[in-house]
Parts: C-alpha cells; sequence; structure tokens
C-alpha cells in the first residue's frame, strides 16, 4: 500500500515510527505541509524559519524527494493522497492546542473518506496522559513528574527503514517559493558557521557532546563562558533527533562510565523537564495565552515599550543580560542560565508581563517551542507550575559573578567592556572613573548606564506582588 509520511517535527530517518511504518507497508509519498497561517498567534518565528528552510533541505536530499506544499493540510492530504494513489496517511503526533484539534477533525474526516490514518509519538519520552498522579490526575510540579517518568518503560529507539521507495505528488512548491530566509537584511548570515540544521548535524553535535561536554554537565552547564552544553534543543524541536536517542545514548555512555552518571543523570533530567512542558501544555491548553495561576491576573504590569526595547537589543546597562539578549539575536540561541536571569530582569525589573519576553523568545529563538517556552517564561514569572517563588528575584550583577566569574562571556557579546577589569565587569556603572577611563568605557556613551536600579527594582516588584498575594487570599477565602 502506497502511505502518506506527513512530517511536521519529525524531520529525520531514525527513530521516526510514521517513516518506520509507512516504509513496512510500500512506497512512501513524503510531503511536508507549510501552514502558515497569519491568525495563528504562535505561528513560526523568523529564527524558526531559517532553521526549517535549512532542515527541510537535508531532509529532503536524505530522503531522495520531498514533496512540499503550502497551505491548509485538510484540503491538501486527501488531494494528494488521490494523485498518488495513497490508501493511507501517517504522521507523528504534536501536542499544540491548536494541532490537536486540528488532527483530530482531520483524523475523523480522512476516515470517512476510505483513508487508513495513524499516528505516532515521535517527540517525547512518554505521552501526556501516559504519566499519572496516584489520583490519575496531571502533575504540576516537576520533580515527581520526573519520578514517575523515570519509572516509566522509555521505547527503544527505532532504526530509519532499510529501503525507501519513494513516490512524489505532481503539485508541489520549491523551498525557494516559501521565502524562509531573511534578505533584507539577511541578519542570519554567518548561522551556517554555527549551525547544521539536520539529521547529520544533531547526530554530529550529540556526539561531539558525549566526548567534550558531558563529563562535568551537572556543575558545569551553569557557566556560559563554558562549553558544557549540548546546544541540542532546536536539532530536539524540528525532530532531527527524537528524545529515545539522547535517552539510550546518555544511558549507555553512563553505563560504560560510572564517573559519568551524575552528569548523564542531570542531562537526562534536563529532558524529562522538556516531557513536563509538554505534558503541561497538554493538560492546561492556555499555558501559553494566560497565567496558569488566575492570580497573578492581578498583577499590575508596567507597559514601556522603550525599556521593551532596550532589553531586546541588550542595552539594558546590566551586562549578563545584556550579553544574553546580543547573544541571541547573533546566534539564535542563548545559554539557559542567562535565559533564566534575562527573563527574571524583564518581568521583576522591568515588570513588563512575561508574554512580551515570551513572544521575542519565539521570533528570535532557533529552538523557540511553545511548550517549552511558555512554561518556562510562566516558571520565571511566578504565575506558571512548579514555580519559582516571586520574591526570588535574580541579581543579574551576582549572577554575573557567580556563573561567568572571568567575565568571559560578558566580553564576547559586549566587546566595549572588553578592557575592562576583572572586577568592573559586572558592574561597570560602579567602576572608578579612572578605570573606566583606562577602558575607554563612557557610560551612557559606549556602553549604557543601568536603565533601572536593582534596589529600586525589587521592592517595586515585591510590592505590586502585594496584589497578587491578596487575589489570591480571595479566591481562597
Amino acid at each position: 500500500m502506497t502511505t502518506i509520511v506527513w512530517f511536521r517535527r519529525d524531520l529525520r530517518l531514525a527513530d521516526n515510527p510514521a517513516l518506520f511504518e509507512a516504509a513496512r507497508r510500500g512506497p512512501v509519498v513524503p510531503l511536508f505541509i507549510l501552514e502558515d497561517d497569519e491568525d495563528d498567534p504562535h505561528r513560526l518565528g523568523g529564527a524558526s524559519r531559517w532553521w526549517l528552510h535549512h532542515s527541510l533541505a537535508v531532509l529532503a536530499k536524505s530522503l531522495g524527494g520531498l514533496t512540499l506544499i503550502r497551505g491548509d493540510p485538510a484540503e491538501i492530504l486527501p488531494r494528494v493522497a488521490a494523485e498518488t494513489g495513497a490508501g493511507a496517511i501517517v504522521w507523528n503526533r504534536l501536542y499544540e492546542p491548536r494541532a490537536v484539534a486540528r488532527d483530530t477533525d482531520l483524523k475523523s474526516a480522512l476516515r470517512e473518506s476510505g483513508l487508513t490514518v495513524e499516528s505516532f509519538n515521535a517527540s517525547l519520552l512518554a505521552e501526556p496522559w501516559e504519566v499519572e498522579t496516584k489520583t490519575g490526575g496531571p502533575f504540576k510540579v516537576y520533580t515527581p513528574f520526573w519520578k514517575a517518568l523515570s519509572a516509566h518503560d522509555i521505547a527503544r529507539p527505532m532504526p530509519a527503514p532499510e529501503k525507501l521507495d519513494v513516490v512524489l505528488a505532481k503539485s508541489g512548491d520549491t523551498l525557494a517559493d516559501w521565502a524562509l530566509l531573511p534578505t533584507k537584511p539577511d541578519w542570519a548570515a554567518g548561522w551556517t558557521d554555527i549551525w547544521q540544521p539536520g539529521e547529520a548535524g544533531a547526530i554530529a553535535r550529540f556526539e561531539d557532546f558525549i566526548v567534550d561536554g558531558l563529563q562535568g554537565y551537572a556543575t558545569l552547564r551553569d557557566r556560559p563562558d563554558r562549553e558544557n552544553v549540548s546546544r541540542l534543543s532546536p536539532h530536539l524541536h524540528f525532530g532531527e533527533i527524537s528524545p529515545r536517542q539522547l535517552y539510550a545514548r546518555i544511558r549507555f555512555a553512563s553505563g560504560a562510565d560510572p564517573a559519568l552518571a551524575r552528569d548523564g543523570e542531570k542531562f537526562l533530567a534536563e529532558l524529562g523537564w522538556r516531557d513536563f512542558s509538554h505534558h503541561l501544555l497538554w493538560h492546561f491548553p492556555t499555558l501559553p495565552d494566560e497565567n496558569w495561576k488566575p492570580a497573578f491576573d492581578a498583577y499590575p504590569w508596567r507597559e514601556s515599550a522603550e525599556d521593551l526595547a532596550a532589553w531586546q537589543q541588550g542595552s539594558t546597562g546590566y551586562p549578563l543580560v545584556d550579553a544574553g539578549m546580543r547573544e541571541l539575536w547573533q546566534t539564535g540561541y542563548m545559554h539557559n542560565r542567562v535565559r533564566m536571569v534575562a527573563a527574571s530582569f524583564l518581568v521583576k525589573h522591568l515588570r513588563l508581563h512575561w508574554k512580551h519576553g515570551e513572544a521575542w523568545f519565539r521570533d528570535t529563538l532557533v529552538d523557540a517551542d511553545l511548550a517549552n517556552n511558555a512554561a518556562s517564561w510562566q516558571w520565571v514569572a511566578g504565575s506558571g507550575a512548579d514555580a519559582a517563588p516571586y520574591f526570588r528575584i535574580f541579581n543579574p550583577t551576582s549572577q554575573g559573578w557567580k556563573f561567568d566569574p572571568d567575565g568571559a562571556y560578558v566580553r564576547r557579546w559586549c566587546p566595549e567592556l572588553t578592557k575592562l577589569d576583572v572586577k568592573d565587569i559586572h558592574a561597570p556603572c560602579e567602576a572608578a572613573p579612572m578605570d573606566l577611563m583606562r577602558a575607554g568605557v563612557r557610560l551612557g556613551e559606549t556602553y549604557p548606564a543601568p536603565i533601572v536600579d536593582h534596589a529600586k527594582a525589587r521592592a517595586a516588584a515585591l510590592a505590586g506582588y502585594e496584589a497578587v498575594k491578596e487575589a489570591g487570599a480571595a479566591s481562597r477565602g
């Protein structure tokens, strides 16, 4: 039987259940549909579009052909089935609310038309509904979730199909037709020197991490000046490598070298946080749009286009925050520890709504993922599940000293501060005038003065939180 494989965010051949099942049945019609719905508030951002272009190019070459069509799957899938004589359509599941609703309707309509339709789990260690509390409900706290998931039977990764008999649809677009790459200006110039989208790039990066980054990961992952992070998040988001592949390989590496056991467990726990984010999104589909804790609806957020722009441009006057925001703009990525500090600065120092940050990250991160992005922003804001207490407000200066002690990360992304002494690199506003002069730093000219005072901002944030506590007490009352 000829089978359409509808690729979405599973752009790989290995451990791809839908592709494996289709290849087992007979000829395969590989299809990718670009759903560029302008009414979708969570549509692909610019950085994601860049990555998608390159990943699809790699996938098409690996498959020996890939049909590309832009439009509505409800119209495209039955048309391609008729063109190719396909009797079945398979895909791997997505978990965003719009995708879940769309796929549910599609399954019913396609089956009614006489087509065989199946879907599979290809992107999570376990389905969101498979990990439950003892009372049968969803988890709302990460630690017990991870304990339950760790006890779950994680499926072993599947091999790539040994043989593919590829059939292409008569109609279709080219990648160039979709204009996914930026041109005027090309703000992604040089990104191909940093990233290698595609399955081979994902595997190579993972193996490099096993050799050079896994040892010491448990502690050094918080150091943005070190290379003890995997940078696999965009590959995971686009499904160029599966979490099951990572899980199995890390388990093997830890078993072969007991010295890696602690680091391996920490890496797997971070993989578990990704599953937890999807677990939350599945069970609480308003997560990207509404405060998970309704009491936070009472928080008195500010509106300041000027402060938001300063944060986006890395011009806050706090070097660790600015370095992170500039790394994001120049590479499409930001170190996770710095993401937390930069996010905390937006919602607690500037008191701007977390939705502003979620939207900016969605547009500028190559690993932008609706579940991870929404869950993490709400975690930082204090409004989400298992969130850090709101009163825990990161001091960006002390965070800099703790996690970038020599200032190497700041010097890389804020080159105007390069000549500052180590003692001044995270607080140039506190440096002696002569030290600033020797370093060629003129606050407010070559580098911005702080746009907000930390102590005053902290006090204002805590004062605003009083409204949340009052709202919470009233709801319980």
